[in-house]
């Protein structure tokens, strides 16, 4: 099949594995291009490709419906589809494929990766030593603080295992409840609430929709006791900005250590890419030499199995049937 794909992940093009000769010995016509790609920029290439091989690029309806109806199938490089508007792609008969269970280890590590450095004062030093100074600041230990985490999917299960090493111990408040959960020793809480009360580290493990967007606001923050840790591995629009700059400013918050922004990139005057009690990286949370080959490699074979019905593919939505 001589299908044209668009192919726009980053991390996808530019770490090796086997994930590249599969896609280029199809015979597809394969476009490359840095994303994530803004609205406007995918307007300009909407209508020229059969399938998607996407990242975080914004596929509004507006975009998928120019891209009709030559479309046939978009591949999402990974497990979040917030950039994608589903209803969109339901009514107009677009299979939206993704990527389940192939990143949740890497990004869990990354989540103690943050929590460690703002625990132990890592960036102040390493930049200190660098210039020449040396500075001992006093930190934290993890051992028996309380972390509770919003959401216990495969990424909040995963960051629950590695707070167990820590001998730290683990609350939770989620709607979905694995029985994993409770024989790991996980408490459950009946509400989020609960959990902003109580934990000296608050983890974000959510998926982004219109329920959760901005689900970390200014009335739960005001629960929190002074010096409390939050860290978000998910989406930067699950966080209330302004509500986290004060809480930061009036010391219920000791920090906010984050993987993701609302903008990405961000802006040099973000708040909390300036505030000096953040640690920002630059949503790398899943960006390793193991996990992007595994996300790629699925991403791949779903793409490839859709188009050439060839095999079995991970499907997110429900799409209308199509006219013939």
């Amino acid at each position: 099949m001589n299908a044209r794909i668009l192919l726009t992940t980053t991390s996808y093009q530019d770490t090796p594995g086997p994930h590249h000769g599969l896609l280029e010995g199809q015979g597809f016509e394969i476009v490359r291009e840095r994303g994530p790609l803004d609205e406007e920029t995918m307007m300009r290439l909407a209508g020229e490709f059969d399938g998607l091989l996407c990242g975080d690029d914004a596929l509004t309806r507006r975009v998928l419906e120019a891209s009709m109806p030559r479309l046939q199938v978009i591949s999402k490089y990974g497990i979040g589809l917030d950039k994608i508007d589903l209803g969109a792609a339901d009514e107009l008969g677009i299979p939206v494929l993704f990527t389940p269970g192939v990143n949740h280890t890497t990004v869990a590590e990354h989540a103690f990766c943050l929590i460690l450095a703002h625990m132990r004062n890592l960036v102040d030093v390493v930049n200190a030593t660098r210039s020449g100074r040396w500075l001992r600041p006093t930190g934290h230990e993890l051992w028996q603080k309380r972390i509770g985490i919003l959401g216990m999917g495969r990424i909040g299960f995963e960051v629950a295992r590695r707070a167990k090493g820590f001998e730290m111990e683990v609350s939770s408040f989620s709607l979905d409840w694995p029985d994993a959960a409770d024989e790991l020793g996980v408490t459950r809480y009946d509400t989020p609430e609960e959990l902003f009360r109580t934990a000296d580290v608050i983890s974000v493990c959510l998926s982004l929709n219109e329920q959760t967007r901005g689900y970390v606001n200014r009335e739960r923050l005001a629960l929190l006791r002074p010096g409390t840790l939050l860290v978000n591995t998910s989406r930067g629009e699950l966080v209330d900005n302004d509500a986290v700059v004060e809480a930061l400013e009036d010391g219920r918050l000791s920090g906010y250590v984050t993987d993701v922004l609302d903008v990405e990139p961000p802006p040099s005057d973000h708040p909390l890419l300036v505030h000096p009690r953040t640690i920002v990286t630059s949503h790398i949370g899943s960006r390793t030499y193991e996990s992007v080959p595994r996300q790629a490699m699925m991403a791949t074979e779903n793409l490839i199995h859709y188009l050439l019905k060839s095999g079995p593919y991970r499907q997110a939505n429900n799409p209308a049937p199509r006219a013939s």
